[in-house]
């Protein structure tokens, strides 16, 4: 039983502490819009998708106003689309990403994600197309996000797709150059990736998923700084603390995605207890880091901390919540957070240092600028990296970084809402090339051998 002190207590957290419920997002099978016509298969996917959430908004504003728990995104993913539209006879599938705005704009989300393609161990003919069209399809669409898995610890890496998104990456930096080459914002490459993510850009309905499903994310790292603010003991009390708060952040992430699920009678799937920060100042990862002990988020100690974070948030959570998924842990996007901001300011967070921490945290290296004249075979390098973090610790790792065209290092980038304020981090610009032209797929290591 939820008793009044627990009741106050998420009160206060909700007003003072920045605690919300960052997304319910529903997840919607589109197998059956399958179609050699593109036409009829976009006309399908459009009925489709606004036939399962026509209420979702409504939902969950209705959730919002009856508990007073703030819901700050209501979201749509479906089926990747290559697999969609592979049965059309079109080789430009900007119709695809065309008809799920159509539908994102009927349903009143925020986002709709799963413009997407599976393609660590090698392309279908229908995900190239789809790689081929990411630029054009995401500079004509405002609310499409879209997500390539190129690699996984069982397949290893496919570093002809990890070139292509480089590649990718600078065609759209440059086609959405007028809005701070926003469109690489919306595009996500990731290893490992899981088909349980309700946020973006990230999101899609996986294969092994029902006709329809509501996954929730939850975020609080305003509440969890609260909570060290008042802890004076060692780094086990520390953990303890985070997975005291932790517990109660998904408890009500666990009310609302079982309440979300009944009113709209769609299956509830997961609840993903990611701390996920914005810019709003008391929102910030960085400053539960500092809040530790540290000086500034960057500094030497930080990955120590941010592991500490990120387990303490996983045991906390998974006791709150029989369906735990999605990537659960501490996101860490640079434009997103406050402290983050200041620490690449001041040059204490550095690329070098990110990618570091991201082998310890939920994801990699999230909405990071870089100068806009980076090559297409530097961007291609970084991804590599990042992602043989991922595939060599069985973990989710993924790269949504921005060439912000026309800017250098010290520049801002400035893309307004959740989004936030990307400052310009340098990059080392001695040549890749020779490897990453190279191609090919990098084995799966020995860890993938565990029949």
């Amino acid at each position: 039983m939820i008793n009044n002190s627990e009741i106050l207590e998420t009160l206060h957290m909700i007003e003072n502490e920045h605690l919300d419920v960052r997304t319910v997002t529903m997840g919607i099978s589109l197998f059956d819009c399958c179609d050699p016509d593109p036409k009829i298969a976009c006309r399908k996917i459009v009925d489709k998708i606004c036939a399962k959430a026509q209420n979702l908004v409504k939902t969950g504003e209705e959730i919002e106003k009856e508990f007073g728990i703030p819901i700050i995104n209501k979201r749509i993913s479906i089926t990747p689309m290559a697999m969609i539209a592979a049965a059309s006879n079109t080789d430009d599938y900007t119709c695809f990403a065309k008809a799920m705005q159509e539908a994102a704009d009927r349903c009143g989300v925020n986002f709709i994600g799963g413009f997407s393609a599976l393609v660590h161990k090698g392309f279908t003919e229908s995900d190239r197309k789809l790689i081929r069209s990411l630029p054009q399809a995401l500079t004509e669409t405002n609310n499409v996000c879209a997500s390539i898995n190129v690699a996984s610890t069982k397949a290893g890496i496919n570093m002809d797709a990890v070139r292509m998104m480089g590649t990718t990456i600078k065609d759209l930096a440059y086609l959405t150059k007028d809005q701070g080459s926003i469109g690489c914002a919306k595009l996500v490459v990731f290893a490992n990736v899981p088909e349980d993510n309700p946020f973006m850009a990230g999101a899609f309905h996986g294969v092994g998923e029902g006709e329809s499903v509501i996954n929730v994310g939850v975020s609080g790292p305003g509440v969890v700084k609260t909570a060290l603010e008042k802890c004076d003991g060692d780094l086990s009390a520390v953990a303890e603390t985070i997975k005291k708060t932790a517990f109660k952040i998904t408890r009500m992430g666990q009310l609302v995605a079982s309440e979300a699920s009944r009113r709209l009678n769609v299956p509830f799937g997961i609840v993903d207890l990611s701390l996920a920060p914005t810019p709003a100042i008391g929102d910030s990862v960085a400053h539960i880091l500092e809040e530790m002990g540290l000086e500034q988020c960057g500094s030497h100690g930080t990955t120590a901390a941010l592991a500490l974070l990120n387990d303490a948030v996983k045991k906390g959570g998974v006791m709150a919540s029989s369906h735990v998924g999605g990537l659960s842990g501490a996101f860490i996007p640079v434009s997103e957070d406050a402290g983050m901001i200041r620490a690449a300011e001041q040059g204490t967070l550095t690329l070098d240092k990110l990618e570091a921490m991201t082998a310890v945290c939920s994801v990699g290296l999230d909405m990071i600028a870089v100068p806009g004249d980076t090559s297409a075979d530097v961007i291609s390098a970084i991804i590599a990296d990042e992602i043989a973090i991922g595939v060599v610790n069985t973990k989710t790792t993924a790269v949504r970084i921005i060439p912000a065209y026309g800017k250098s290092v010290g520049d801002h980038v400035e893309f307004g809402g959740l989004l936030g304020t990307a400052p310009v981090m340098p990059v080392r610009n001695v040549s890749p090339a020779k490897f990453i032209a190279r191609g090919g797929r990098i084995p799966a290591p020995m860890q993938s051998l565990k029949n």
